[in-house]
């Protein structure tokens, strides 16, 4: 079949690997002008690990492999040291892998067969399902058609929007924002300690990895309404949300923020839909069923949906209801349970109250190896 896939992100990429080496002619168009490749480190658990061994990748992962949280530390407004956070808070499985997001994905383009189409500064504008083919206008004016489109565009889907409705109806925020950006004046040659300073309903860190680090920011809010393209909005929001904030190292990790031309920035939200296809065209990844980065279970979501799209079209062939209902059944549950996490990992990193962070702090120490 002829498919496209739009995004390449992690869910793109992975979709573009297993659905061209199944044989179908595969085009991925990513609206950025390069591989995104912005925020902090992520990671391949569970079952993805070995769904990566499959696709021929584990390999490369575990070549770039990190273990930031390994020398994860909780300190107080002054920096000292008030809890540490151990693996096994946030891990399934000792082979869990973390991989630095940039890695990851560079691993993932170099994977594409070389028959596949990578399209960069081009977008999807419209759709029209007419049961036998889905012909698209993209934003550059192309048009063309294609048996199956793969909307692998993330949480702000516009393939979900153009064939489901507002994103808005399928949204849950969660309270919460993240940021993370640059901070090349906290590396420190030879240091990967990760630390992070709790106030209530706030977070500000740094993580370090090789000689690398990133200013991380969370907080808590009410949905906030801006253009979750403007990158201009994005940071006043953030400077706003840490403004008067003197404490450890807040100042200069929001003005290394503010440096940084490829900050990330977005809602903590969840995706929640019904079903994730629709006549030709079916959702993987965020688009799908976001769990946001609290889960910290994206990336393998990502990459065993991919993986199970790909082998349900392989089960039922041209009926398509059937491949995605298949695809849809396998991998339900285990998004559902990755959206039930992320409380768990809201409650870790982003406590609201200082009564929350002691009690995470007390906690934590107590379950130290001693």
């Amino acid at each position: 079949m002829r498919i496209l896939v739009s995004g390449a992100g992690v869910a793109g990429l992975s979709a573009g690997i297993d659905l061209a080496r199944a044989g179908h002619e595969v085009e991925i168009v990513e609206r950025a002008n390069h591989l995104r490749v912005n925020g902090s480190p992520i990671d391949v658990r569970g079952a993805a690990v070995e769904t990566a061994r499959s696709m021929g990748i584990l390999d490369a992962v575990h070549e770039h492999r990190i273990t930031m949280t390994e020398r994860t530390e909780f300190v107080d407004r002054s920096g000292a040291t008030v809890a540490p956070l151990v693996r096994q808070e946030i891990d399934e499985s000792p082979e869990d892998i973390e991989i630095p997001r940039e890695d990851l994905m560079n691993i993932l383009r170099q994977a594409l067969p070389e028959q596949v189409d990578l399209r960069f500064e081009e977008s999807v504008v419209t759709l029209a399902d007419d049961g036998s083919r889905v012909a698209v206008t993209f934003a550059s004016g192309r048009e063309a058609a294609y048996d199956v489109v793969v909307g692998a565009d993330g949480v702000h889907s516009a393939v979900r929007r153009l064939v489901f409705g507002p994103e808005k109806e399928f949204t849950e925020h969660l309270g919460m924002y993240v940021a993370i950006g640059e901070a090349p004046g906290q590396a420190i040659p030879g240091n990967r300690t990760t630390e992070v300073l709790n106030l209530p309903g706030r977070m500000a860190g740094v993580a370090r990895y090789r000689d690398k680090a990133l200013a991380l920011f969370e907080f808590r809010s009410e949905p906030l309404d801006y253009d979750h393209h403007d990158l201009a909005a994005q940071k006043r929001i953030l400077a706003e949300a840490f403004a008067g904030i003197e404490d450890w190292k807040v100042p200069e990790l929001v003005e290394a923020a503010q440096d940084d031309p490829e900050l990330y920035f977005d809602a903590i939200a969840q995706i929640h839909l019904p079903t994730w296809h629709r006549g030709r065209v079916v959702l993987i990844g965020d688009a799908a069923h976001c769990a946001t980065s609290m889960a910290g279970r994206g990336t393998s979501l990502a990459l065993l949906g991919a993986w199970t799209l790909t082998e349900e079209l392989g089960r039922h062939g041209d009926d398509l209801e059937a491949a995605f209902s298949g695809y849809e059944q396998r991998r339900r549950p285990h998004a559902a349970a990755a959206q039930e996490f992320a409380s768990v990992g809201a409650d870790l990193v982003l406590p609201a109250t200082w009564e929350a962070i002691e009690a995470r702090n007390t906690r934590l120490r107590a379950a130290q190896p001693r």
